[in-house]
C-alpha cells in the first residue's frame, strides 16, 4: 500500500477524474438504524454500468455483498468482482478517501455510507472544509427512510433529524409495509423537516440510479451556513491553510469525524452493547427474550447466532419490531455474536437476559426450527 499522494498521482488524476475541475464525484449515503443502507448499496454495486466505483463504509461486513462478488481481501479493503472496491472507514474519513485516491487504477465514483447514528454534515464537511475540496466533487447526500418504523419523536436524536434536514433525495424505503395513506402522511412530516425535498419512494431500496448518482444536487453554500451555527460543532481544525502537497500521511489534523462517534451519540443517549458467545442458545429462551424483554428503545440489533436445535448458522437482522433469521452454513467454528443498538438501554440487565438464553449443556437436540413450540 502506498503511504502518500504523490505529484505524479496528482498529475494521473486528472485525464481520468479530472480533479483539477470537477473532482471525483462523490455521493453520501445516510439514514437511520435499519432503513436500507445497505440493501441501497447493494443496489448500486450490482446495477453498475461500465463504472468503477469505491464504497467507503463504516464495517465491511455491514454491506452484505454476496461472496461470489469478492475477489480478494486486504487489511481493510476489498476488491470486488464487479470492478468496485470497498474501503473500511476506521477513524478518519480523510484516510479512507486517500487510500482510494492512491490506487493507480481508475475511479469514477466514490459512494460512502455512514453509520445509522451518523448527522451527516461532519461527513459533508470533511470533503467541502479540507484539501478533498481540491480532489472531489460532493454530488449529493441520499437519506434512506425507514416508512414502517419513521418516528422523530420515538427516536429523539438530531442525528435523525439532520439525516432529513440535509438529505438532497429522500428514499422513502419499504412502502410496501404500510398504507399508502400512511405514506402520503410521512412524506407531509419529512417536508415539515426538509421543506421542498425531493422524495422517492422505494421497496427494497430499488431506484433507477440515474434518479440518486451524478444528480448535481449539493449545494455547499447551505452547509458553510450550518456549520457557522453551529457552536458544537467545532470545526476550526478544518482551516484552509493545507497548502502543502506532499501529503505525508502522519496527517495529525485529521480527526475530522469524531462528531460521528461521540458528540450526538452522547447528545442523543445512544449505545450499543457486544455480545459473544461460544455456547448455543436455546431457541425458545432466546424468543422470548425477542418477545417479552428486549426494550422498544432498541432499534437494530444484527448478530451471527448459533442455536442449540439447528446446525445452520443464522444471520438475524433486527430493524424496530421486525427481526429477519436467514439461514447458512458454518464455515468456521460455531459461537453467537450479537449487537444491540439503542436508546438509554439498562447494559447490565440486557446482558444478564441475553446471558440466560445460552444453553449450559447442549442438548444437541437438532431440528426444531425456529419459533415453533
Amino acid at each position: 500500500m502506498q503511504t502518500a499522494v504523490t505529484e505524479s498521482l496528482q498529475s494521473e488524476l486528472s485525464p481520468t477524474m479530472e480533479a483539477p475541475k470537477t473532482g471525483l464525484p462523490v455521493t453520501i449515503i445516510t439514514g437511520f438504524l435499519g432503513s436500507g443502507k445497505t440493501t441501497l448499496l447493494n443496489h448500486i454495486l450490482t446495477n453498475q454500468q461500465g463504472m468503477k466505483t469505491a464504497v467507503l463504509v463504516n464495517e465491511f461486513g455491514e454491506i452484505g455483498i454476496d461472496n461470489e462478488l469478492i475477489v480478494s481481501t486486504g487489511e481493510d479493503m476489498v476488491e470486488l468482482n464487479n470492478g468496485c472496491i470497498c474501503c473500511t472507514i476506521n477513524n478518519d474519513l480523510m484516510e479512507a478517501v486517500y487510500k482510494v485516491l492512491e490506487r493507480g487504477d481508475r475511479i469514477d465514483y466514490l459512494v460512502v455510507e455512514t453509520t445509522g447514528l451518523a448527522d451527516p454534515l461532519p461527513v459533508a464537511l470533511t470533503f467541502l472544509g479540507t484539501e478533498l475540496r481540491d480532489l472531489t466533487r460532493l454530488d449529493s447526500i441520499v437519506t434512506v427512510v425507514d416508512a414502517a418504523n419513521y418516528s422523530l419523536d420515538l427516536f429523539n436524536s438530531q442525528a435523525a433529524h439532520n439525516q432529513i434536514a440535509y438529505g438532497d433525495i429522500i428514499l422513502l424505503n419499504k412502502v410496501d409495509l404500510v398504507d399508502e395513506a400512511d405514506a402520503d402522511l410521512l412524506e407531509v412530516k419529512i417536508r415539515d423537516v426538509k421543506e421542498g425535498a425531493r422524495i422517492l419512494r422505494t421497496t427494497n431500496s430499488n431506484v433507477p440510479l440515474g434518479l440518486i448518482l451524478s444528480v448535481g444536487l449539493f449545494e455547499s453554500d447551505k452547509y458553510f451556513e450550518a456549520e457557522a451555527k453551529d457552536d458544537h460543532h467545532d470545526h476550526d481544525h478544518h482551516g484552509h491553510d493545507h497548502e502543502h502537497h506532499d501529503h505525508g500521511h502522519d496527517h495529525a489534523h485529521h480527526d475530522h469525524d469524531h462528531h460521528d462517534h461521540s458528540d450526538h451519540l452522547e447528545n442523543d443517549g445512544f449505545t450499543s452493547i457486544s455480545f459473544q458467545s461460544d455456547r448455543p442458545f436455546a431457541i425458545k429462551k432466546f424468543q422470548n427474550f425477542l418477545d417479552n424483554q428486549l426494550p422498544v428503545t432498541v432499534f437494530r440489533a444484527k448478530g451471527i447466532l448459533w442455536f442449540d436445535e439447528s446446525p445452520k448458522r443464522h444471520i438475524f437482522h433486527l430493524s424496530g419490531k421486525r427481526f429477519s433469521l436467514d439461514d447458512t452454513e458454518w464455515t468456521g467454528q460455531p459461537k453467537n455474536q450479537l449487537v444491540l443498538i439503542g436508546q438509554n438501554l439498562n447494559h447490565d440487565e440486557l446482558r444478564s437476559q441475553i446471558e440466560a438464553c445460552v444453553c449450559r449443556v447442549p442438548s444437541g437436540n437438532r431440528g426444531k426450527g425456529f419459533g415453533k413450540k
